[in-house]
């Protein structure tokens, strides 16, 4: 009788210790824990931290989208914000503008000779629009009537286009003639074009200039020579 019992109670260990080798709840499975059901709103609502899901996948009014179809074709999932209509549009006025090119029309250029260095002319030009303004290359420049258009000097070229916010201005310097007197036809000019480029060399840049020169004139010869466009007066005048 008790060998009967000794054995009934070891099976009944064998038993436990099985059962609590597979989890312990009387099933034979281990248990895992309750199961992370996903419901469809759940996912969609994740890709959107705010806003609005539309049709086509996009959120109004931010967070990720999550792709979908315009008029047939695949739109590709984006990230971060999405631009709320209108936004990012310009009005065509002001800085936040697409910049256009100095001329004429925009801008007010003066033209000065100056003491230092010798034989040398300074033009100003000044954007009075309310646009941000480019001046691309140099000046093109033209006392009375001449038949021919001084050079831009290649070694005074900046690395990046001179831009001019409203109401700032650019420089350009003007050797006028050879100060140990090399220069051939010298003569005097009354009457000053001053001439802009567009946006490829020997383009036209729009209206030109006509600043006004001293009463007596600027006397010129074949050395006339004139300066990329500078961002600041020094550049214009230091070559």
């Amino acid at each position: 009788m008790r060998h009967i019992r000794l054995l009934a109670a070891t099976g009944t260990a064998v038993t436990a210790l099985a059962l609590s080798a597979c989890g312990g709840n009387g099933t034979g499975t281990k248990d895992e824990g309750a199961s992370r059901s996903v419901s469809p709103t759940a996912s969609s609502s994740s890709s959107a931290s705010t806003g609005t899901q539309t049709s086509s996948g996009a959120t109004a009014g931010g967070g990720t989208t999550g792709g979908g179809t315009a008029n047939g074709t695949p739109v590709a999932r984006t990230h971060g914000p999405v631009a709320k209509p209108g936004a990012g549009k310009t009005t065509g006025t002001g800085t936040g503008s697409s910049p256009v090119l100095c001329n004429g029309a925009n801008t007010r250029v003066t033209a000065q000779p100056v003491t230092r260095p010798l034989n040398h002319m300074l033009l100003t030009v000044t954007n009075t629009g309310s646009r941000t303004c480019l001046l691309p290359y140099y000046p093109v420049l033209r006392f009375d009537e001449m038949q021919w258009a001084p050079q831009g000097a290649k070694d005074t070229q900046p690395q990046a286009v001179t831009t001019l916010q409203p109401g700032e201005s650019g420089y350009a310097g003007v050797l006028l003639s050879a100060a140990d007197g090399s220069g051939e036809g010298g003569t005097t000019g009354h009457k000053l074009t001053v001439m802009f480029q567009g946006r490829t060399p020997n383009s036209d840049g729009g209206p030109a200039a006509t600043p006004a020169l001293p009463a007596k004139g600027v006397y010129y010869d074949s050395s006339l020579t004139v300066t990329y466009w500078q961002q600041n007066r020094e550049d214009a005048l230091n070559w």
